[in-house]
């Protein structure tokens, strides 16, 4: 469909290509809009129509976004904006830079700017930052015949109507009825008799990141907002989760990496701001590697004695972060998803060390078989070698586990304390002690 697209486009025939457009799914134009150059881009963008241009103009990467609105007049400008979700129209509004939000503001109307306003004044990735207004909301004194038309008189331009919610007079939220549920029901019933009170909901200032949570653990497909005084002032719905996710996901990743995040795709980003993202933490981990140089300085009379100690060092080092790396990475993800908290911090460490115990035997065993016997290596030295890493292994084991729980007691991201730093940790402490057992046991 896009190659057609594409030949029709070389072609100039606008009837054909408005006609293949109005045949595919939103998200699918979308992308073809990013296949062309921008002086076609917008081309394709005028000869669709207002309500499918919207919805494509929701998809598009955010610089596309700004071009389409620098290109286009302000009544193109005001129906787009118009057809939006309040949520998606918010998102669009946040990343662009002034003049553009401008042009946008302009072409609103009062009600919208002020709503528009509203959110985009809440904090950073918390829930109000991320809702819509655009819900249907009941009164518990209706009957289901009154709440099925007024869905049908309101419903058209919100965002779900799914799930309704039941407010009083002062907007607390009292309920919610699912539409299943008020279609199933006798139109002589009243919506306090088929509502459920027992719900979920967050409150505004809530993390982003809870909430995806709270959706996880309910499957939920829409979740009520409510301020301090729990009156309904927005929902969240699913499809803004699914955004959330990869993007909490892609950020924990960067992190564990010891990159500083970043939303902008890689091929999209240049070269001095990705070397910018790397380089502190790099720095950060470079500096604190110089302890590992201090201690091997410090035991060079050991290595000087016995010069086959230092062929072991890599083995020693690598193993010792790898090992560390495995509980870190399991510890992450499982604060990540809410299977591990705070509280378990004592379960977490008799747990690693049990682990730790059974893999740093199994890995001393097979050291000590491969050094002393194939290797033919003095007894002395081979059991230093595996003593220092059956002791590495435990230790790598329970840093591993404990540091990403730490840096959330003290509210830190527990992906900060992944692979990189817990190497760096592990190594010194490796170091420290395979060269002390090295001058006890030989004697130096």
């Amino acid at each position: 469909m896009e190659k057609r697209i594409m030949e029709l486009i070389s072609d100039n025939k606008v009837v054909e290509i408005r006609n293949e457009l109005l045949e595919m799914n939103i998200v699918d134009i979308a992308q073809v809009l990013e296949e062309v150059d921008k002086h076609q881009l917008v081309r394709l963008f005028r000869i669709l129509p207002k309500d499918i241009a919207a919805g494509v103009f929701s998809y598009v990467p955010v610089e596309l976004q700004q071009h389409i609105i620098e290109s286009i007049t302000d009544s193109e400008t005001k129906s787009i904006v118009d057809e939006l979700f309040l949520d998606d129209a918010v998102d669009f509004i946040d990343e662009m830079p002034a003049n553009i939000v401008k042009k946008v503001l302009k072409n609103t109307d009062e009600n919208m700017r002020t709503i528009i306003n509203q959110l985009l004044n809440y904090p950073e990735d918390s829930a109000g930052s991320i809702m819509t207004i655009e819900y249907v909301d009941l009164k518990k004194e209706m009957t289901v015949r009154d709440a099925i038309a007024h869905i049908k008189k309101t419903g058209v331009d919100k965002e779900t109507i799914n799930t309704c919610y039941v407010i009083d007079k002062n907007r607390k939220l009292e309920g919610v009825v699912s539409i299943r549920r008020l279609i199933l029901s006798s139109e002589e019933k009243l919506i306090s008799d088929i509502m459920n009170e027992d719900f979920i909901f967050i409150y505004t200032t809530a993390d982003q990141e809870q909430v995806a949570m709270l959706f996880k653990k309910y499957d939920l497909l829409t979740m009520p907002v409510v301020d301090a005084e729990c009156r309904l002032v927005g929902i969240i719905t699913v499809d803004d989760i699914v955004d959330i996710i990869e993007q909490e996901n892609t950020e924990d990743i960067q992190k564990m990496a010891a990159l500083q995040p970043s939303e902008e795709e890689y091929l999209k980003t240049g070269v001095f701001t990705l070397a910018k993202h790397r380089v502190v933490w790099l720095l950060v981990l470079m500096l604190s590697a110089t302890f590992t140089g201090h201690i091997i300085k410090r035991f060079g009379d050991v290595l000087q004695s016995v010069v086959l100690l230092a062929a072991f060092i890599p083995m020693l080092m690598d193993t010792g972060g790898n090992a560390g790396s495995q509980s870190s990475t399991l510890i992450i993800r499982g604060l990540a998803l809410g299977e591990v908290s705070m509280k378990d911090a004592s379960k977490v460490l008799w747990k690693e060390f049990r682990v730790s115990i059974i893999v740093g035997l199994a890995l001393a065993i097979v050291n000590f078989l491969r050094i002393f016997y194939l290797e033919k290596v003095d007894f002395l030295i081979t059991f230093t070698v595996c003593f220092t890493l059956f002791c590495t292994v435990v230790i790598a084991k329970l840093v591993g586990g404990i540091l990403p729980i730490g840096a959330k007691y003290l509210k830190l991201d527990p992906a900060i304390m992944a692979s990189p730093l817990i190497t760096t940790i592990v190594d010194a402490l490796a170091l420290m002690i395979y060269f002390t057992m090295a001058a006890w046991l030989i004697g130096l």
